[in-house]
């Protein structure tokens, strides 16, 4: 299974990110790939603590749903609504610079994947508590989710 934990993984996922322009036609969705970039820098947010996001789950959310989202080997579906947090469109941080803007989700990236963190591990708004590696395999499927919408 692929993680951020796993540094040819990680590599994977930062090449493809690299290949982002602001003009990727989205294959499914609402988000242009410009507020992709920003929504997963706030998903990234939210675990360093820099950003919060309301609660949406319930005991299937948190057991059931979560080991099929991390350990089943099916790619996540289109359509899954996110938090309005972390929604661009209202309560996510709006697009600016794009270069800028993927310069920092990089950075994110890389204080959130490195071991030496100073922040312990949030609560994740539908999965609840998750270990370092549920998080880590959690990083790698939400940015291949978003990449793959826009066929990166």
């Amino acid at each position: 299974m692929k993680t951020m934990a796993r540094p040819d993984d990680k590599a994977e996922i930062i090449r493809r990110l690299r290949m982002a322009r602001p003009d990727c036609t989205r294959r499914w969705g609402r988000m242009s790939a410009h507020q992709m970039v920003c929504h997963l820098s706030d998903s990234f947010r939210l675990v360093t603590h820099q950003k919060e996001a309301s609660r949406a789950s319930g005991l299937l959310q948190t057991t059931l749903i979560k080991w099929i989202a991390l350990y089943v080997p099916v790619r996540w579906p289109p359509g899954v609504t996110t938090r309005p947090e972390m929604d661009q469109e209202i309560g996510g941080t709006k697009p600016g610079d794009f270069a800028a803007d993927l310069a920092e989700l990089e950075a994110l990236l890389e204080i959130v994947t490195t071991p030496a963190r100073d922040y312990a591990w949030p609560t994740h708004p539908i999965f609840g508590k998750m270990s370092e590696a549920a998080w880590m395999r959690w990083a790698y499927l939400h940015m291949d989710h978003h990449l793959r919408q826009f066929g990166l």
